[in-house]
């Protein structure tokens, strides 16, 4: 990334240009902790906590997602790598080296994201379908290398044997098996990872980056550094989708081999669009909705799927901008009047 001002390359979104200076800070500063307040609820207005939980963990999984396609511009079609990278790793950490379980979470990220820089160096040159199928076939490739290393991952029947009942703070000790202590010890990562996510999308990078998604060629032309640009859009991306492993292998004591399969890929890709590409709560409105329709469909039909996809298909030619992308369009109707 070069010195230039981001905020005058002409490729930046026209949303944003039309923006007032005033009401871009205000939303930019709230944005997060106002996201925090809405999950907070979450366990009030679900019908079991497991729920709630699942709904913060894959919402910041599509977040993560979300990072590279809604606000870079990038479909790709395997990051159920970092998040299986960052479940599994985070699992072998304590149950086969007895690492503290936040040290172990620490160790999934970094590998999540030592494997997005692997990944991302050897597909960010491609574009369009070719981007995506090259990060597909890679995923696979980390898959396969998980499914035949059973000794550390334990091959298709999946990672076992590293319950986590307490996790200490100094001299405070959280009951993690209680289901609130639970919800608000992941609340808390989140929280962090949305402030984080928060911080990068106000920075310049994050100007940058939406400029790489209006027009590369133009970001190019004004001197921006493209593909390093786009390289560490798809690091932070694996980053926080291995934090959302770390809590998920956490959260089910588990790791099935699922974690890395391409399905999970395309579970990011049906959330981020359901709750609307490219807004910042939208992942998470993509995740609740997705994870309810299953729960409730999957109790009167064995082909929960199919109805998931009719579901999907109708978000996309009806709202094309997602529940997030249509609260913001209401929004703005409602500030005008």
């Amino acid at each position: 990334m070069t010195a230039l001002d981001p905020a005058a390359a002409p490729g930046l979104p026209e949303a944003a240009s039309r923006r007032s200076p005033l009401a871009a800070g205000a939303l930019s500063r709230w944005r997060a902790p106002a996201s925090v307040a809405a999950l907070a609820l979450l366990p009030l207005v679900l019908p079991s906590q497991a729920l709630a939980v699942n709904v913060l963990i894959y919402g910041l999984y599509a977040t993560g997602y979300n990072l590279l396609y809604g606000y870079t511009g990038l479909l790709s079609f395997g990051h159920a790598a970092f998040f299986g990278t960052g479940a599994y790793a985070t699992g072998i950490a304590i149950g086969a080296f007895g690492l503290h379980p936040l040290a172990a979470m620490a160790l999934g990220i970094v590998l999540a994201g030592l494997l997005a820089l692997a990944i991302g160096a050897l597909s960010i040159r491609s574009r369009g379908i070719y981007f995506a199928m090259v990060t597909l076939a890679l995923a696979q490739l980390v898959y396969y290398a998980a499914l035949q290393a059973s000794g550390w991952t334990g091959g298709e029947n999946g990672l076992r044997g590293f319950t986590v009942a307490r996790i200490g703070l100094g001299p405070v000790g959280l009951d993690i098996l209680d289901p609130a202590t639970k919800y608000a010890f992941v609340l808390a990562c989140v929280a962090a990872a949305l402030a984080a996510m928060s911080r990068i999308l106000a920075s310049p990078f994050g100007a940058v980056i939406e400029a790489i998604r209006e027009n590369e060629a133009r970001a190019r032309a004004c001197g921006f550094d493209v593909e390093r640009t786009k390289l560490l859009a798809f690091v932070l991306s694996g980053l926080f989708c291995g934090l959302a492993g770390a809590l998920s292998a956490l959260h089910l004591s588990i790791v099935p081999l699922d974690s890395l399969a391409y399905p999970l890929s395309g579970t990011a890709v049906v959330m981020t669009l359901v709750g609307g590409a490219g807004t910042f709560f939208g992942p998470f409105l993509g995740a609740l909705a997705v994870l309810v329709l299953e729960d409730s469909l999957s109790l009167w039909t064995s082909h929960w799927q199919l109805a998931l996809g009719v579901v999907f298909i109708l978000f996309v030619l009806f709202l094309p901008r997602g529940l997030g992308g249509a609260a913001l369009a209401l929004g703005r109707l409602a500030w005008r009047r």
